[in-house]
């Protein structure tokens, strides 16, 4: 630790060093401000004194300060994408300076796989956003933010536990139905989880979605690549910023059911009998004895109305032409809403507490030799109750509200024999703590070979991270006494101890997990270069290999391979490019260990033609792109490594047993998992069509449309005989889908007064997909319940057509059993029916409704539809801003055990509170969203079905935010540069319509720990 102290304090002494070099008696100070041509701030510009080493960087309002040798000193202005400016001062103290934008703004420059190209020269689907767009909201987890802000982007939030809460990532959809559908994720080049980094890390934020984008990843690039680069240094004095955040959070929403009062008389009118006494009933409605007459809503028992996250961010960047540093530090606490028994001497309340660290270095060895070192990682610590918290929400739907109170007045607890406590089972059990730590580094040395040839470069990249987790557990059994059902004479509970298995002490426990660790070695030589004005030329050849080894096998996985681009663009017009990947993973045998992977795309910027010229200041830009290629992904699935390998198994089906009676018992082996030759990897063809327009320099359109075709979808066989004996299917490449869609991003910026901007933001995803083959019996396919030819995921059940009528019975009588449908309707097999049951559709056209009706009924929980659209708007020191953000065609079905009012008997299942939108005899309504209830279960209506397949679209407000800045002057007064406070609320409310819990959640009943709105308050201090 000292030796990092001491190594910052060097480098921020080298940066001020170098920053303020001059060699003049009498300084002169330079104020000023930086912007581009449409009047707006350029934050991090470079201010350099022409002829020295003396430069500063402008701050995040484009102004700056520097120290210079003479009046007559000419400065020079840089800014990424901008054309360079000199400026001579002539005695003036004060500059203001707007850089025009490089010619149709194609100049600046993109992330891409392996490297950067001028915007120019991009013919890939590659999509960029801000990383402060990213910096929004009180979720630890950077998948959280991604929702609808960039096209091809699915993100969906299924849970809110903190430490779980991770969003599911889809790139373009879903076009296998076996392997990973994950993307690759590489920060500074490098594999690691997106949702390790802290936003305030961040510098670029880059998703390659077509092949000519990701070809270059190979076997790895097949769904899509999602590239970061991390905060680096610049030449100028240190620029310090603190960011602090506060927020108060709660559920966005939870199941809401029925007090124990409704929830016994609706018993007592679906058994036709008094089942709980009116006596009963007014004493649990009226609170009378909470201990024997409990009405506990579990929900809230379990749950806290509030909770609170805090996060800092602490940055300090700067250096000179020599050396330049970015130090990043962030801390995130979060507090669960889970609730904890204050009374309890332990804390089991959900906390997390999480600290990032990243200071990234650049050195100049020499003026052609750079050196980078990279290292960061982060501490998280995780506190929570000793139990699961999906079981725990399960518990609270499943316990009555008066089978018990949570605990009794006396403090011991009640509990039903064989049933949970769910309050018991959150706040009396203990609690653990989890910690996990991760270190990244990165060490690359980069030699600028101009000397030989100019825009030639060799850079050597070496990686490695290591990551750690362990658990402390203390956990416990209370003690629990049955249900009182009444007092003594002396008004004490007439109770019993359940049994002697209790603790009054908490246990201890420690466990600890392998973790992963990764190694990263990579060579590459680059060539960029313009010959004649027209003439752009670019060449990139790799090879890299990387080593990754967690917990799942002594055998590490690794990759190993080559690749390489070529791209020319004619006079700014006309663009081709060609790249490859070749490599390989050891997950299969020597022959076919290895692939090809191509792509080819081409451009044409027609708005750059003579005949656009009278049209420029409409057309500012207009672009075609194309792009055909080949990846693939060795994330085949199936848990099974080395397939082509035959493997033996020692279970218990292999022994072997000698003699009469129970003989003598041997251990034997048998055939386990058959190998197969010639396996491979899921292959895909990406085609991607894209224009890009430019309107009268404030609108920015871009449309992608896209195909996918993925083949040797690795599955396990379902169609091999039994007669040919294997113990196990065999596995192979079987299996292919197609996938496609169209993309749309729309974005408009104006400055309309100098005092007034304003910019609008919207995009939109749609894609759908289809199994094109799927290893089904001949007989099967072509059927209602054959899998291919549908969307991948398509939910399954029966088709409803309704509710039963009175007009569907030829009898209806008092005893159920004697029901006689009408001729021609189909008898179901579930169960007697009754008007007002679910009534289905026989499919199969056999007169009867069975389990062969089954079948697949449309719909899937993977959205089709993502979009988002947000403004920003900026008034002299006020800035106010917002984004909405959803999903569309997604559905689910909803339901299981208890699910349905009355079918638990009133010993399993809450009601939700919407329980009177049912059908009835008074109200024998087909527009219902329960049918006829019944004491006990109902195993025709319980039924998987469309009459249960709820549409989960949704239209969320993801940020609302108003903040203010203090004028320049004002801050300078208390020695600062920018000061910035703000308000924002998160997740403020949604929009759908479905209304029983957040339909976000990856749940068929609501219990599910949830996702949180909140309030946030905000403080950015520059220095």
């Amino acid at each position: 630790m000292d030796g990092l102290i001491y190594l910052l304090f060097l480098m921020l002494c080298a940066g001020s060093g170098y920053a303020q070099t001059g060699n003049s008696q009498d300084p002169i100070k330079i104020t000023g401000k930086v912007t581009d041509s449409k009047g707006l701030s350029l934050p991090s510009a470079t201010v350099l004194e022409k002829g020295t080493k003396n430069a500063v960087s402008t701050d995040f309002d484009g102004t700056f300060n520097i120290t210079v040798s003479s009046p007559q000193a000419i400065l020079v202005f840089k800014y990424i994408g901008m054309k360079e400016i000199e400026k001579p001062l002539n005695n003036s103290r004060k500059i203001t300076v707007a850089l025009a934008e490089e010619t149709s703004d194609l100049q600046t420059v993109v992330v891409v796989g392996y490297g950067t190209q001028k915007k120019a020269s991009v013919v890939g689907a590659i999509s960029t956003i801000k990383p402060s767009l990213l910096q929004v909201g009180t979720a630890r987890t950077l998948s959280n933010n991604l929702a609808g802000q960039i096209t091809g982007v699915m993100a969906v939030q299924r849970s809110g536990e903190p430490g779980y809460d991770q969003s599911d990532i889809r790139i373009r959809g879903i076009s296998t139905f076996a392997g990973a559908t994950n993307p690759l994720v590489l920060v500074d080049g490098i594999e690691r989880n997106l949702n390790d980094l802290d936003p305030s890390e961040i510098e670029s934020f880059s998703v390659l979605k077509d092949a000519a984008a990701s070809a270059v990843y190979g076997v790895r690039g097949a769904n899509g690549v999602i590239l970061i680069n991390t905060k680096r240094g610049f030449v100028g004095a240190p620029r310090i910023q603190l960011r602090t955040e506060y927020s108060v959070q709660e559920p966005t929403k939870l199941p809401t059911f029925i007090g124990a009062a409704p929830y016994m008389s609706l018993l007592n009118e679906l058994s036709g009998t008094e089942l709980y006494s009116q006596d009963r009933i007014a004493k649990t409605a009226n609170n009378y004895d909470p201990d024997l007459y409990p009405d506990v809503n579990w929900i809230d028992d379990i749950t806290k109305d509030y909770a609170f996250t805090s996060r800092t961010n602490f940055n300090v960047a700067g250096g000179s032409e020599i050396l330049r540093y970015a130090l990043t530090v962030s801390h995130y606490n979060e507090k669960g809403i889970l609730a904890r028994d204050p009374k309890q001497s332990y804390d089991s309340e959900t906390k997390l507490n999480r600290t990032n660290v990243r200071s990234n270095v650049d050195v100049n060895l020499s003026k052609t030799t750079l050196l980078r070192v990279n290292i960061g990682g982060f501490l998280q610590n995780l506190n929570k109750g000793n139990s699961s918290t999906d079981e725990l929400f399960g518990f609270a739907f499943e316990t009555t509200p008066f089978a018990h109170p949570a605990v009794y007045s006396d403090g011991t607890l009640p509990k039903i024999p064989q049933r949970p406590n769910p309050w018991a089972v959150s706040t009396q059990q203990g609690y653990y703590k989890q910690g996990g730590s991760k270190i990244e580094s990165l060490v690359s040395l980069e030699q600028d070979f101009k000397a030989v040839t100019p825009g030639l470069k060799a850079k050597f990249t070496y990686s490695f991270d290591s990551f750690s987790q362990n658990r402390v557990t203390r956990g416990k059994s209370p003690f629990y006494y049955d249900v009182a059902t009444e007092r003594d004479l002396d008004g004490s509970l007439i109770k019993n101890r359940l049994d002697t298995s209790g603790q009054e002490y908490l246990g201890y426990t420690t466990s600890q997990e392998f973790g992963n660790k990764r190694i990263y070695l990579e060579a590459n030589t680059t060539y960029n270069r313009t010959f004649n004005g027209k003439h752009d030329v670019a060449g990139l050849l790799l090879y890299n290999q990387d080593q990754y080894q967690d917990d799942r096998g002594p055998q590490a996985f690794r990759h190993q391979g080559l690749a390489g681009r070529a791209s020319y663009t004619f006079d700014r017009k006309y663009i081709a490019e060609f790249n490859f990947g070749y490599n390989g993973s050891e997950n299969f045998e020597k022959k076919d260990r290895y692939g090809f992977f191509p792509s080819v795309a081409v451009g044409w910027i027609a708005s750059e033609e003579k005949f656009m010229e009278p049209y420029r200041d409409i057309f500012n830009k207009i672009k075609f792109r194309g792009a055909y290629g080949l990846v693939g992904n060795d994330q085949i699935g199936g848990n099974r490594r080395f397939a082509y390998l035959t493997t033996i198994s020692d279970n218990n089906n292999s022994d072997y047993t000698f003699g009469t009676g129970t003989g003598v018992k041997f251990e034997g082996i048998e055939e386990g998992e058959i190998g197969v030759p010639g396996l491979t990897w899921e292959n895909v063809a990406k085609t991607d069509l894209g224009l890009e327009l430019g309107i009268l320099n404030m609108i920015d359109l871009t449309v992608d449309v896209f195909k996918e075709k993925r083949q040797d979808i690795f599955i396990s066989r379902n169609t091999v005989p039994s007669q040919a004996g294997f113990i196990n299917a065999p596995w192979a490449n079987f299996g292919k889908m197609e996938n496609k869609g169209l993309e749309v991003s729309l974005n408009i910026s104006k400055q309309i007064t100098p005092d007034f901007f304003m910019s609008w933001r919207g995009n939109f995803t749609y894609v759908e997909n289809k199994v094109t083959e799927r290893d089904e019996a001949a007989a099967l396919k072509g059927t209602y319940r054959s899998a291919t030819g549908i969307q991948n995921n398509t939910l399954w059940g029966l088709t409803a057509t309704g509710l039963y009528t009175n007009e569907d019975f030829a009898t209806i009588s008092d005893n159920p059993q004697n029901n006689v449908l009408a001729s021609g309707i189909p008898i179901p097999q579930f169960g007697v029916v009754r008007p007002g049951d679910i009534k289905y559709k026989d499919r199969n056209a056999d007169g009867i409704i069975s389990g062969l009706d089954e079948g697949y009924i449309g719909g899937t929980t993977d959205p089709q539809i993502v979009y988002g659209f947000g403004n920003t708007t900026k008034y002299k020191q006020f800035d106010f801003s917002f984004f909405f953000q959803g999903v569309a065609k997604s559905e689910r079905i909803i339901g299981g055990a208890n699910f349905i009012p009355g079918s638990g008997q009133g010993t399993l299942g809450n009601i939700y509170s919407n329980y009177n939108d049912r059908w009835t005899e008074e109200n024998p309504s087909q527009d219902v969203f329960w049918p006829r209830l019944s004491y006990g279960t109902n195993a025709n209506n319980s039924v998987a079905s469309t009459w249960w397949k709820k549409d989960m679209s949704f239209g969320r407000l993801k940020t609302l935010e108003l903040g203010y800045s203090l004028k320049k002057s004002v801050a300078e007064k208390i020695w600062l540069q920018g000061v910035r406070v703000y308000c924002s609320a998160n997740n403020l409310f949604y929009i759908s319509d479905f209304k029983l819990w957040d339909p976000e959640l990856g749940t068929s009943n609501g219990l599910k720990y949830p996702t949180t709105k909140s309030i946030l308050f905000g403080l950015d201090v520059s220095l």
